[in-house]
């Protein structure tokens, strides 16, 4: 008797994992329900071990404050955070996140949050800034505190995630309760990774958030490359690391977005060979001093912050991604029926080009910036480049 083997499409979903996003440039806050039923559509992307939501503009009365989203395994561990907290921040309220039954989610963590602002004697002592306080804070929490583990830290926003199939999750933590500017959310179908409650996306770190679908093949490279600058990976998965990188390269080095996410998908040498003299010279540089930000393997992410969304592809565009528009409105997902399902009118409907980064900022944010510098001019160089020409690998 013949033996059939299972081929790879019968056994897994080779692009598996779903994302999905909703953004008003104009900040009008809408609900979930729109963002919930975007994800559900790509249920089959899924396989129950992970989904999540993120949500900007959520917290007006906070906005202020630092909103931390707790996930506790013991009670124990919720303990020794508040004693951690009570030292380094003035806490202005903390609560359980209301939640809902759910007959299929099991093992929920306790999941708490808390509107803190750093302490004002500890944050002078320490002689940081308060973004990079809080941020050494999350790193703290998560690598020295058993079973506790920071789901999000930033102002006005939250990451809502566990384990579970998205549309669970939702259900789970009523995010049809909350309005936001901008939603994105994720289902996850792990291949390399576990399926837990602190490795479910997005993946954050103060307003910084990622929703990711595809693998990180550099990740062992980008890992070691952040970890030099004070970020530790502690959540078993390689989405953490992009956060990370997006940080220190934006807020930290002081890059636009753009240029961000330009390193992370850069030209080939051969390519940059080819180049008029100042580009080359402007791509030489970026490869050369970022060489260990460069990612490598199929990916397309979601990244949100306080200013808007970022979406981008692997240069060989390996994972689907398009994006549509209508009036103030853009809406972004693995699939376009999963636009169309919350949007049946939707124009400029477009896959996003690989390795392009799409950027929807804001209105008011838009209006106060400077037109995009031109990525391709030496003199638009971020100032710690200007004149670096560094002997590039073979």
């Amino acid at each position: 008797m013949r033996i059939m083997i299972p081929r790879e499409g019968e056994v897994r979903i080779p692009s598996g994992c779903a994302i999905s996003g909703i953004m008003d440039r104009s900040g009008a806050r809408h609900d979930g329900s729109d963002i919930l039923k975007s994800i559900s559509l790509m249920h089959d992307r899924s396989n129950g071990l992970g989904g999540g939501f993120a949500a900007y503009g959520i917290y007006p009365d906070y906005k202020d404050f630092y909103a931390f989203h707790m996930l506790y395994e013991s009670k124990e561990a919720r303990t020794a955070t508040e004693a951690f907290f009570d030292t380094r921040f003035e806490c202005e309220k903390q609560e359980v996140i209301p939640t809902d039954d759910v007959k299929s989610i099991k093992h929920a963590p306790l999941i708490w949050r808390y509107f803190l602002k750093p302490d004002p004697v500890a944050l002078l002592r320490s002689e940081l800034d308060e973004d990079e306080y809080v941020m050494r804070c999350v790193f703290h929490i998560n690598s020295n505190i058993p079973g506790a583990f920071v789901a999000s830290s930033g102002k006005n926003m939250g990451a809502f995630k566990g384990v579970g199939y998205p549309e669970e999750i939702g259900e789970f933590y009523r995010i049809t309760d909350y309005k936001a500017w901008l939603w994105t959310a994720h289902g996850r179908f792990p291949t390399n990774t576990p399926g837990w409650w602190g490795g479910a996306h997005p993946f954050t770190l103060l307003n910084w958030s990622v929703v990711h679908n595809g693998e990180i093949s550099s990740y062992d490279a980008n890992r070691r490359y952040v970890e030099q600058f004070g970020y530790h990976c502690e959540l078993q998965t390689d989405t953490e690391v992009i956060t990370y990188l997006f940080d220190l390269l934006v807020r930290r080095h002081g890059l636009q977005m753009e240029t961000a996410a330009h390193i992370f998908t850069a030209p080939e040498w051969d390519e940059i060979d080819k180049m008029p003299p100042e580009q080359r010279k402007y791509e030489t540089a970026l490869r050369a001093v970022y060489s260990s930000a460069l990612i490598n393997g199929p990916f397309s992410i979601l990244v949100g912050s306080d200013q808007g969304l970022l979406a981008l592809n692997d240069r060989l565009k390996l994972r689907a991604l398009m994006v549509g528009e209508k009036g103030s409105m853009v809406y972004l997902a693995s699939e376009q029926a999963a636009i169309e399902n919350i949007c049946p009118d939707v124009e400029n409907v477009r896959s996003i080009e690989g390795g392009v980064p799409f950027v929807v900022r804001l209105d008011e944010v838009a209006s106060q910036q400077a037109p995009t510098e031109n990525l391709l001019r030496v003199e638009h160089l971020p100032e710690n480049l200007t004149g670096v020409m560094p002997r590039r690998d073979a």
